[in-house]
């Protein structure tokens, strides 16, 4: 198929021959010499464009080294061509007539071949019979293939869009982060330049994961375009010996299940991801933390709430303390606790754990807030059903259907919790060092979610949990 193209392309338009000794004209069209030479002789215009020509004279005419040198090459493929036709009624091994076509090797065969060792157990058919069985399955790919293309263009698109997205949000996130570094000095305009640089790698990271996606991607549509244009020019041969040794040896013996399989089933499309986590939507915040400058921070502003009789919540909304501080010495009788009306998550709080939710509720965007736990060594922060629990030795993050120990250099007296709702996921920090604890991955069933605060009783309790303002 590619040799019989690349004959066409090197044939003289007016001898319809391979070129001969080839020139090219002033317009920039080709024959052999001697068709020139003729041509040239009945008036001096190209006999392909009728454009006037300066040289009259073949012998005149510079020969084109490159076209001779294809053309030579072009000829001794059609010899090679020819005489593999003329070999292929006869087994190569066995001299005798290719009458058989062995489907498990799937290649030609003789009934010497059949009774061999080589092909102990293969399946044949006769060639008619196996001409017909996958012609029927090539015609069937070369129907199909086309929808198959489709899905894998689609795919290719929806790629492209991701990475433009990407794109979009890198310049985005850029241009924020840049605005806000105008407000600060020396210091804030080397941080400027650490966080966009962070930013770039991750971006970079995103862009080549996607882009490399979309080389598979790409690589497949290609894949199946040549596939159909190698199926449907195998299919205009009658000859069922011809079809049937065309077709198996341009796909190297592999079986048609492996050769038709729909590619687009297979591909995904890979998302951008990347993100600066609390940098996108807190950097001037972290960034104070970091200075201790005057900027502009932006925190959530938490006020508390609670049903338990236990607790009471003092400081404009924002400490919550335990009841018995103020009744240190008051002796209680039973279960102090029986009468608790607590919101429970089942089989995640001690039965004298207060849990107490933020007024505000989240369902959309970024969110960070920090948490003055002060000396306490027995509490848990979060959101509904995600948390991280600290027993008085050992700190631990806590889902529903996760818990992980985790390990600080220091003990924490205040924590921040950075809760991202586009990427389901809620961060735990060390305030005071900004160090990162923890992250875990949300599923969430409802549509918003309250942050959540639990300390456990100890008697007398002389240390408030408190929400931070700034």
């Amino acid at each position: 198929m590619a040799s019989s193209l690349f004959a066409e392309d090197l044939t003289c338009s007016i001898c319809q021959s391979i070129f001969s000794d080839p020139v090219t004209l002033q317009c920039g069209h080709s024959f052999c010499r001697r068709c020139a030479g003729e041509a040239l002789a009945v008036g001096p215009r190209c006999p392909q464009c009728s454009l006037a020509v300066v040289v009259t004279e073949a012998h005149d005419l510079p020969s084109s080294f490159i076209l001779r040198s294809l053309a030579e090459k072009a000829r001794g493929a059609q010899s090679l061509e020819a005489d593999r036709v003329q070999a292929v009624d006869l087994c190569p091994e066995h001299d005798e007539k290719l009458k058989l076509f062995c489907f498990t090797d799937q290649q030609l065969a003789c009934i010497i071949c059949r009774d061999s060792e080589r092909h102990e157990g293969h399946k044949f058919k006769p060639i008619k019979e196996a001409d017909a069985v996958l012609r029927k399955e090539l015609e069937n790919f070369v129907e199909n293939v086309s929808s198959d293309i489709s899905a894998v263009q689609d795919v290719a698109h929806r790629q492209r869009e991701e990475i433009s997205k990407s794109k979009e949000k890198s310049e985005r996130l850029t241009t924020q982060i840049s605005s806000q570094f105008k407000e600060m000095h020396e210091f804030l305009r080397r941080r400027e330049k650490e966080i966009k640089n962070e930013l770039k790698q991750k971006q970079k990271d995103d862009m080549k994961r996607m882009s490399e996606n979309l080389s598979i991607v790409e690589a497949a549509l290609s894949e199946s375009r040549e596939l159909q244009v190698k199926a449907t020019s195998t299919l205009t041969i009658t000859n069922p010996e011809k079809f049937l040794k065309t077709w198996t040896e341009d796909n190297n013996r592999k079986t048609p299940g492996v050769l038709l399989r729909p590619r687009a089933n297979k591909l995904t499309v890979e998302d951008s991801s990347f993100s600066l986590g609390p940098y996108e939507s807190h950097l001037q915040f972290f960034v104070w933390k970091e200075m201790l400058q005057e900027i502009h921070p932006r925190a959530e502003r938490l006020s508390l709430t609670t049903n338990s009789p236990e607790v009471i919540i003092t400081n404009s909304g924002r400490s919550l303390i335990w009841q018995q501080f103020q009744h240190a010495n008051t002796k209680f009788k039973g279960n102090p606790y029986r009468d608790f009306r607590l919101k429970k998550v089942e089989g995640m709080f001690d039965k004298n754990d207060v849990q107490v939710f933020s007024s505000s509720e989240f369902s959309s965007g970024q969110h960070y807030w920090e948490v003055d736990v002060g000396s306490r060594d027995i509490w848990k922060l979060g959101i509904n059903d995600y948390f991280l629990d600290l027993d008085g030795q050992q700190y631990t993050v806590c889902g529903p259907n996760e818990t992980r120990a985790v390990t600080l250099a220091n003990r924490a007296q205040k924590i921040g919790l950075y809760l991202n709702c586009s990427s389901k996921q809620l961060s735990f920090y060390d305030a005071e060092s900004l160090t990162h604890i923890d992250t875990v991955d949300l599923n969430l069933s409802s549509s918003a979610v309250s942050a959540f605060f639990s300390i456990q009783h100890r008697d007398p309790d002389y240390d408030p949990l408190t929400v931070c303002w700034y």
